[in-house]
């Protein structure tokens, strides 16, 4: 699949990882529709992306309702659809055992909520939709690009919802390459490690450079860019299929 003729749907596209996988394609001459639940940064995604390359709806990605009618606007905008990226996500950060207490079980149910159920949520009703695509001559109708984390294989301390919430994402991506190979649709999970976001911008440089030296090389953060190149690389890999992609630097988390 060539980036110029994709038609995406990027959940979390209105920032960090998300939106740099919607500047990459729409670089190389895709058109993208940004999932999220912020406003103003919707809106600010659109005006730098273009309005004849970008819409942005703001969706619950858990709610099958906002899902199965932003799938369909999505579509109509975009002129069809052929790929999915899975980038919406939340921390859920906290211990089992806190100093107040067992962790409340709607901090565990919110996490895996967003980042499991939401990235099943929307592939699933991409998949209704790809399935109806015209086939290359590969017999391909559509790519979905999952994002999991280092953490669902290496969870630290305080990470038990999120971790459990993004080794799920891994666990569905086989059995679900599986079945959709009928159709012509692939699925693949990237598990990024310690990137530069709108949430490690926030963190005290003394923070970030004890992350930084973390990581065994290059010794830096990774940069949302390379994310995207990942992601447009898959897109583009039509023998990528029903596997997880570290991309990490060679980081092995600690337990804390």
């Amino acid at each position: 699949m060539q980036l110029a003729s994709i038609r995406a749907v990027i959940t979390g596209g209105v920032s960090g990882l998300g939106l740099a996988v919607a500047r990459h394609l729409v670089a190389h001459g895709g058109k993208v529709a940004l999932f999220d639940v912020n406003d103003d940064k919707g809106a600010e995604a659109v005006a730098n992306l273009g309005q004849e390359h970008a819409r942005y709806y703001k969706t619950d990605v858990a709610s099958e309702t906002d899902v199965g009618a932003h799938i369909a606007a999505a579509a109509g905008f975009l002129g069809g659809l052929n790929a999915v990226v899975n980038c919406a996500g939340i921390l859920g950060a906290g211990r089992v055992l806190g100093k107040e207490g067992p962790m409340p079980l709607s901090t565990f149910q919110t996490t895996v909520m967003v980042n499991l159920v939401g990235s099943f949520n929307v592939a699933k009703t991409a998949a209704a939709q790809m399935q109806n695509n015209v086939s290359d001559d590969d017999g391909e109708r559509g790519v979905i690009v999952n994002t999991a984390s280092v953490a669902a294989f290496e969870g630290q301390i305080g990470q038990a919802a999120y971790a459990a919430s993004k080794g799920g994402v891994i666990g569905m991506t086989l059995p679900m390459a599986r079945e959709l190979a009928r159709f012509g649709i692939r699925v693949m999970t990237v598990a990024p490690g310690t990137f530069w976001t709108p949430m490690v911008d926030g963190m005290p440089p003394q923070v970030q450079e004890s992350l930084s030296a973390a990581i065994p090389f290059p010794s830096r953060l990774g940069k949302p860019e390379e994310f995207a190149e990942m992601v447009g690389f898959i897109l583009q890999n039509r023998y990528l299929n029903g596997s997880t992609i570290r991309l990490d630097g060679a980081i092995r988390l600690a337990p804390k």
